[in-house]
């Protein structure tokens, strides 16, 4: 269990990290997944504040879980910056701070030593700003705009199951990013994570594969595999890119591949559920079934 502390305790806030841990960490990287899917059930157990009280402080009767709201609510966008702040306190903006230094660099270097210099420099540059920003308000808008019902029956929000959702794929496109690209660095925080043999890495990635598969079809059916190979794309995409670039990844490329993930499986899930291409989440709806 300590490579699941390791993860919490790196990818987190919580001081869940075994003290005096070895150097190598290749043994958390299998675990990503399920933090992320720990940060979303996190996030999920706030949701619930907003569907049962949503409008309600504003004069209007509060909503229940199966209403849907046929004005602007100014409680729907407070609450999705609200949920956006907290996990970004959660992480520590770890992943923020990578996907900023990331802009920077590919999109404001000339060469691979230039590029490879503004990774290291602590400084924050314009396209970071410009990007962070960008990001931000995709991630609070599409947290915003997601309907309040899921098809066929109506009674779960369909926030629940893509709070939960979300960040586990996002952290799966990291670990998939880390077997598909090699890691340039010498030193930094990336190289503990590929220490402890090939073997051991490759069933990290095969247990993860499995983890994430599973908990996309539970939490949101047929559509779930729609977003498993989005982060799957985006953790390809931006691995070439970078490589292409760079030669190769690096700690603040994992945390790019992690933010542009989350927005992109968020935007798509949004885009699904505003046509007619229901999302229906087999396990709540057991779990409804079963009460």
């Amino acid at each position: 269990m300590n490579g699941l502390r390791s993860a919490i305790g790196f990818l987190t806030i919580l001081p869940f990290a075994p003290r005096g841990a070895p150097v190598s960490m290749a043994s958390a990287r299998g675990w990503f997944p399920l933090v992320g899917l720990l940060l979303g059930i996190t996030l999920a157990g706030i949701q619930p504040l907003l569907m049962g009280f949503n409008a309600g402080w504003f004069g209007y009767a509060p909503l229940t879980i199966y209403e849907q709201p046929s004005y602007p609510t100014f409680t729907a966008l407070l609450w999705a910056v609200l949920l956006v702040v907290a996990l970004v306190v959660l992480t520590r903006a770890l992943h923020l701070d990578g996907f900023m230094d990331s802009c920077d660099a590919l999109l404001g270097g000339f060469d691979r030593e230039r590029r490879l210099a503004i990774l290291r420099d602590p400084h924050v540059g314009a396209f970071a700003v410009i990007g962070v920003v960008c990001l931000l308000i995709i991630k609070v808008s599409v947290l915003a705009a997601l309907p309040s019902a899921i098809a066929p029956t109506g009674v779960w929000s369909i926030k629940l199951p893509l709070l939960a959702l979300f960040p586990c794929l996002s952290r799966w496109a990291v670990l998939l990013t880390m077997e598909l690209y090699p890691y340039i660095r010498q030193n930094g925080l990336g190289v503990a994570f590929f220490e402890g043999g090939e073997q051991r890495i490759r069933w990290q990635l095969i247990l993860g594969f499995a983890f994430t598969l599973i908990v996309s079809i539970a939490l949101a059916g047929h559509v779930g595999l729609i977003l498993f190979a989005t982060a799957c794309a985006v953790a390809w995409g931006i691995g070439a890119w970078a490589t292409r670039l760079l030669g190769g990844v690096t700690g603040d490329i994992y945390g790019a591949v992690n933010e542009v993930a989350e927005v992109a499986v968020l935007l798509l899930a949004l885009l699904l559920a505003s046509s007619r291409f229901p999302i229906f989440s087999p396990l709540l709806e057991a779990l409804w079934q079963s009460l």
